[in-house]
């Protein structure tokens, strides 16, 4: 009786296993970022990402989703400055990011799910631009921002199909961005909203 309790057990985790591995699906992703930088003189700026996932679930209830997805980010100055006779404005911080967030996901009904989970980014490109006495200027910034960024998302989602759905993140940074600060920090924010398509 013990062996045949042991071998039931068995083939239910086997066939458990197994259903949850097949419906592992891969998927792309893309949409529009509003991400800002707390250093108190920035507002949002408009940017967009794209990028690949794997949904794994691991429960009836729950799945991890990490991702790979390439994000426009950085933000704007609030307002325009002069400085020893030159009038700048339109000031803004482009910050191009590999961003790999591992996030689970809670699936409170089919369609509807929540997720959280951590970001890891990795700085490939920075911009800061600007119109100094009405003549624009754009200048490569990355060697004083660190490479390495490090957030927490928070989200939800909701699949329309098996192949489409919608999903909205907000991921607080909590690593400091500039790399010689003076004491200050800068952290990334930024606002994710777009469609996901499962193969």
């Amino acid at each position: 009786m013990k062996k045949q309790l042991i071998s039931l057990c068995m083939v239910l985790g086997t066939m458990a296993f197994a259903q949850y591995s097949d419906e592992t699906r891969f998927g792309i992703k893309a949409g529009g970022n509003l991400s800002n930088i707390t250093d108190g003189d920035s507002k949002s700026k408009p940017g967009f990402y794209g990028g690949v996932f794997v949904n794994i679930p691991i429960s009836e209830a729950f799945n991890i989703q990490p991702e790979a997805v390439y994000s426009q980010q950085g933000a704007k100055l609030k307002d325009d400055y002069d400085f020893v006779g030159y009038t700048i404005t339109n000031m803004k911080q482009t910050l191009g990011y590999i961003n790999v967030p591992v996030m689970v996901q809670y699936n409170a009904t089919p369609e509807f799910y929540l997720e959280a989970g951590p970001e890891f980014g990795l700085l490939i490109n920075a911009q800061a631009s600007g119109d100094i006495n009405g003549t624009s200027n754009k200048v490569s910034n990355k060697d004083g921002l660190k490479t390495f960024n490090f957030g927490l998302g928070f989200g939800l989602g909701y699949r329309f199909s098996s192949n489409i759905g919608i999903n909205a993140r907000y991921i607080a940074g909590l690593s400091n961005i500039v790399k010689n600060s003076g004491g200050e920090i800068s952290k990334n924010t930024n606002f994710q909203l777009g469609l996901n398509y499962y193969f």
